[in-house]
């Protein structure tokens, strides 16, 4: 689940943008923070999220914070100051006033980035190992060999066996090495 980790230089303010956050229903963590070291701990606790911040709050600006954030975290730069520009992929300046759902949807763009690379990187699939590759190398080239297929069409045609049975591609290769050495 993502975070919204906010510090303002007055607490009464991020405590008010905690509410505002919490009274939309949003499905995330929010927790109110008085100093940039209190945000980089939470932060580091948790796998993704957006930390909502003034240009200045007690112990550091929002430029140094911004460095030590964790990869997964965003920031959003809470400023009167319009002669702030920021310069980094995952700062996003807002503006003060600003409307309810300006912040909403720049909270979630921020936290739908990371979420999908999350979820990309978890349906990686796992890396063969040692054995595995050897395994299905020897059937690639004993496909080679005595069908004169090319590396890339062995390859593919193990690959579409263990697709057409609905088995790993070690389990073909297998098959395979079974078959003709038998």
């Amino acid at each position: 689940m993502g975070s919204v980790l906010i510090a303002m230089s007055r607490l009464e303010d991020a405590q008010k943008i905690a509410t505002l956050i919490r009274r939309q229903g949003m499905p995330f963590e929010v927790i109110v923070c008085e100093t940039g070291a209190e945000i980089l701990r939470n932060a580091n606790d948790r796998d993704y999220g957006v930390v909502i911040c003034g240009k200045r709050i007690r112990d550091m600006d929002y430029s140094e914070l911004s460095q030590m954030l964790p990869e997964l975290f965003g920031m959003i730069l809470l400023t009167k100051d319009v002669s702030i520009e920021v310069f980094t992929d995952h700062t996003v300046k807002l503006s003060i006033p600003f409307r309810t759902g300006d912040l909403i949807n720049t909270i979630n763009m921020i936290t739908e980035n990371f979420y999908r690379r999350i979820r990309k990187k978890k349906k990686a699939p796992p890396a063969r190992s040692e054995e595995d590759r050897k395994c299905i190398d020897e059937a690639k080239h004993l496909l080679m060999e005595r069908n004169g297929l090319s590396e890339e069409e062995a390859f593919r045609y193990i690959q579409k066996t263990s697709m057409d049975v609905g088995r790993k591609m070690t389990e073909s290769a297998k098959m395979i090495l079974t078959l003709y050495n038998d």
